[in-house]
């Protein structure tokens, strides 16, 4: 039996990912549109369970003893798959038409988190000198194209975040991630060699023109070239829909595998492919309504993030040796998180074109993920380094650095992915809360704003004015412009919640049969009475206004008739014998005037009839 079982970590990476991304689905709708929880925060969670430190299934670093290898790989892949669907998601022209917002978003805001997380780590960790620090901040420099696309993606920044917002800051995670080559590669020539001369040399000769400025033409090049030959296949039927779909992945393969052979910047040219591409509009009209490139992206993500989640080296986070610990972590973490992008970008932001205010700047500023991206620049900065081995201490500041990368790194990140991929859900429960305790607390001081009242006077109509309407008759008015309604009602709310279960019950029939009394006398619909219609009833300040409200020098003999509609009191007997006669006579009359109008009908008829013969 146990030969034909074949538990291999091969097997255990099908197992997991194919049921992590089945089980995903089942409630996607709900995880995703009603708590704005994305894959990426809940596939790393889950890869953090499941890894060597919790349930122990799951360990990337033990496949092989080159796992840096693999790791650099696989984020390659995923980074650059992402980085050409957002050049091709991107509107037509896009990069010519804000050229101006995205230069002064990416240069100057990823010159100043460089130099500033620098700072911050060499103060932190003072086992490193300034130029290592440097090299570890070009590693956080960059923003994460998949955690941005995760958070701006979602239904919440669609309904809530400006198109223009999301536009930019798409753009900008996908230039500013080919850009950090030229951070890391000073810093690392600065840290391998000898003489800074020859550092600055090759810096300017390999890190700006080969490989950001030759791979960005490059990859431009092969992206115009595939639509142009497209374009033609298109037009002579030599492809089909399903192929024009699938470039999303094999354009994208096949940019970062010419471009990394040649050693060049390969994920500046996959973005740049991706623009190329659909420069024109074609190739965007041609796949419009497709989801293949949503599922890749899903499959992916899910993927990568578990993948993080279970690489994650919990055992180098309190590290004495390197002057590592939990605590000077999480005020790096602070650190960055305030000073990296926040202070760059408020001061830049009236020079942006695509920011309109500081509301907006803040919230470009505050979404600067960071999470793959990272991980891939920490790990090809450690394939440059020379290695330590775990066994010996390490000799040169090159070896602590090697050393030192990863944990840094990686705590960011995980802090980055909880932070940004919980901060819409934080934000939109808590402004909830806040407005249901902003309602309660309203509702409370109107409650206790009313005057105290006797208890029989709670359900008492408030009386209403009386004027005379003519002869001996009164009628009675309600004050329209009062506000019985809603003082009646919070009264009441108040009578309840201060009232036992019996006396609630009690005071909840009443009321009801208040309710059911008027509906009853308003579906009658009596005409005969003249005046003004009743508000809804509203209980007495005090007993004073009651009585005051009685007309007449005596409340004996009068009578009071009340209908829900019109409202009449007569002063005495006779005022009442009156007024039936008068509508007696309105009665008359009314009969009078129907006889008359059918008989001038029947007359006019009778003449139409002569002319017609």
């Amino acid at each position: 039996m146990g030969d034909i079982l074949a538990a291999t970590p091969v097997s255990y990476s099908y197992l997991i990912l194919g049921g992590f991304v089945v089980a995903f689905s089942m409630v996607s709708l709900l995880v995703k549109e009603k708590l704005f929880i994305g894959e990426v925060v809940l596939g790393t969670g889950f890869g953090v369970l499941i890894g060597p430190y919790c349930a122990n299934i799951f360990d990337p670093r033990s496949w092989t003893s080159n796992s840096n290898g693999i790791t650099l790989e696989f984020m390659r892949v995923v980074l650059a798959t992402g980085l050409f669907a957002i050049g091709v998601e991107l509107p037509t022209a896009y990069v010519a038409k804000h050229v101006k917002s995205l230069l002064i978003v990416v240069v100057p805001t990823m010159a100043f988190g460089w130099f500033v997380c620098a700072g911050f780590i060499r103060i932190l960790f003072p086992n490193l000198n300034f130029v290592s620090s440097l090299v570890i901040s070009a590693c956080l420099t960059p923003t994460d194209p998949v955690l941005a696309s995760a958070v701006i993606g979602g239904k919440f920044a669609v309904k809530n975040v400006p198109s223009h917002i999301r536009m930019i800051l798409a753009a900008e995670s996908a230039a500013n991630d080919g850009l950090a080559y030229p951070f890391l590669s000073i810093s690392v020539y600065l840290t391998v060699e000898a003489s800074k001369k020859v550092a600055f040399e090759k810096w300017i000769l390999i890190g700006w023109l080969y490989q950001v400025i030759f791979g960005t033409v490059l990859g431009a090049f092969l992206g115009w070239g595939f639509s142009f030959l497209m374009r033609r296949a298109h037009r002579k039927g030599l492809i089909d829909r399903e192929s024009l779909v699938a470039q999303y992945i094999s354009l994208a393969v096949f940019t970062i595998g010419v471009v990394s052979t040649i050693g060049s910047d390969d994920l500046l040219a996959a973005f740049a492919a991706g623009t190329a591409m659909s420069w024109d509009g074609h190739f965007k009209e041609k796949t419009e309504g497709e989801v293949f490139s949503s599922v890749i992206d899903l499959v992916l993500n899910c993927a990568c993030f578990i993948y993080i989640g279970a690489w994650l080296p919990f055992n180098q986070y309190d590290n004495e040796l390197f002057g590592i610990t939990p605590w000077r972590l999480v005020l790096l973490f602070v650190a960055i998180l305030a000073f990296r992008r926040i202070p760059a970008i408020l001061l830049v932001y009236k020079w942006t074109p695509d920011i309109y205010n500081w509301r907006e700047a803040l919230f470009c500023s505050h979404f600067g993920p960071m999470g793959v991206g990272a991980i891939f620049i920490s790990t090809l900065a450690i394939t440059h380094l020379s290695q330590w081995e775990d066994s010996d201490n390490p000799t040169s500041e090159e070896q602590r650095l090697a050393a030192m990368l990863h944990p840094i790194v990686s705590f960011v990140v995980l802090c980055s992915i909880l932070t940004h991929g919980l901060s819409i859900p934080v934000y939109w429960f808590g402004r909830k809360a806040a407005a249901r305790t902003l309602t309660f607390t309203l509702s409370r001081s109107r409650t206790q704003a009313e005057p105290a009242q006797p208890d029989w006077l709670l359900w008492e109509r408030r009386t209403p004015r009386v004027e005379r309407a003519g002869n001996n008759d009164f009628v009675l008015h309600r004050d329209v412009e009062s506000d019985a309604p809603a003082a009646s009602e919070s009264y009441r709310n108040a009578r309840l919640s201060a009232s036992g279960e019996k006396e609630r019950d009690e005071l909840l029939a009443n009321f009801k049969g208040e309710e059911f009394r008027l509906n009853e006398e308003k579906e009658k619909g009596n005409n005969s009475v003249v005046g003004e219609s009743i508000a809804a009833p509203r209980p007495h300040a005090n007993a004073s206004e009651f009585a005051s409200a009685i007309v007449g020098e005596s409340a004996t003999g009068m009578g009071r008739q009340q209908l829900d509609g019109n409202v009449a009191v007569n002063k005495s007997d006779d005022s009442r014998g009156n007024l039936k006669t008068h509508n007696s006579k309105v009665d008359a009359s009314n009969q009078r005037d129907d006889s008359a109008s059918r008989t001038e009908t029947m007359e006019t008829n009778d003449t139409s009839t002569q002319h017609e013969k």
